[in-house]
């Protein structure tokens, strides 16, 4: 699969010092990625400078093959969707469509049937007479959408779109944004600090923290094996604990786990709350020993918190079954299926 985007050592960095330093990365043709992280991460820098309304301070950005870095927004082959829909109020929906392709001087038939095609990409159709206030906030934002992929781009960029849509509504744009993706065969780049948006959309995440990359990777590598400290806290729910290597082998109390990584000294061990083990205490075998201190039950799981032995509190995601066994107060053995090392710096 060719390349379609591509950034080599992009730095831009405003006078407050937020900004992003030396990011090089490539993106796929067909291939949607997306950018996570908080707030201040440098996430919307790099969207923003790929589309044209950022000037980095170096680097290149080269789309389909074509350094792109000093042409002005309308001039690039991309188009953006923001947070806000952006559509004209005194202008019908067709209108608003249609724009865009007669600045470009395409013919009245063709811009028809083009507007015909890309409300029926977004579910739309036969709105073409409503005026943007007639609309749902998820339907303005699909027509937003629809405007996008009407200009046909080399990478269409998205900065965060569904973030003002409640919950069942976000869920399901995304549904329908990975639909018109998989249909379209169009080169994405989605902005985000959903982590559960990014995990369920992507081909691949970038995860980015203070202006770097952290990592690449497949929504389930990026879940399965963070490669940082700081991948493992963003992702997903996770313990810590305190640890040692001993013998070239991890332990945390009295649990012992190969050492993959051939760290040395203090370290921290991330376990998923799906990777705990618990069983009722008979005083006996290996395990960390706890207490008990809070069940609920969410749907087909429950989370369980155990307050460890001088090695604080874990939560544990068990089959909700499996919760009638225990009580609030009993003592249990704690074990971990599945571990993640990193050094404590």
């Amino acid at each position: 699969m060719s390349v379609q985007l591509s950034i080599r050592n992009l730095t831009k960095r405003y006078k407050t010092g937020e900004g992003v330093t030396d990011i090089s990365l490539d993106v796929k043709k067909g291939e949607l990625v997306t950018l996570l992280g908080p707030s201040g991460c440098g996430k919307t820098t790099v969207l923003r400078s790929i589309g044209g309304f950022l000037e980095p301070d170096s680097g290149e950005i080269m789309i389909a093959s074509r350094n792109v870095v000093k042409l002005p927004p309308e001039k690039r082959p991309t188009s953006m969707v923001f947070q806000g829909y952006n559509l004209w109020p005194h202008m019908s929906i067709y209108e608003n469509l249609a724009f865009g392709l007669k600045i470009r001087k395409t013919p009245k038939s063709e811009i028809k049937s083009a507007v015909e095609e890309a409300l029926r990409l977004v579910r739309l159709p036969g709105v073409e007479k409503k005026f943007p206030s007639q609309l749902s906030g998820g339907q303005q934002q699909r027509i937003a959408v629809a405007r996008s992929l009407l200009l046909k781009p080399e990478v269409l960029l998205l900065d965060e779109p569904f973030s003002a849509l409640d919950a069942k509504l976000r869920h399901e744009m995304r549904e329908e944004l990975r639909e018109i993706q998989t249909e379209t065969g169009l080169t994405m780049v989605f902005v985000t600090h959903d982590q559960e948006e990014a995990l369920s959309l992507s081909d691949r995440i970038i995860v980015m923290n203070q202006g770097n990359i952290e990592q690449i990777a497949a929504p389930q590598d990026i879940y399965d094996s963070p490669d940082t400290l700081f991948v493992a806290q963003f992702i997903g729910k996770m313990n810590f604990l305190k640890g040692v290597v001993e013998e070239d082998k991890l332990r945390v109390g009295s649990l012992v786990f190969p050492n993959t990584k051939r760290l040395e000294g203090s370290i921290v061990i991330a376990v998923r709350p799906e990777d705990v083990m618990i069983v009722a205490d008979s005083g006996e075998g290996d395990g960390l020993h706890g207490t008990i201190k809070q069940m609920m039950v969410l749907g087909h799981y429950a989370e369980v918190s155990v307050e460890l032995d001088g090695h604080g509190t874990i939560r544990a995601f068990q089959p909700r079954d499996r919760v009638k066994e225990l009580s609030m107060g009993q003592r249990v053995t704690v074990a971990f299926a599945k571990v993640i090392a990193y050094p404590n710096k």
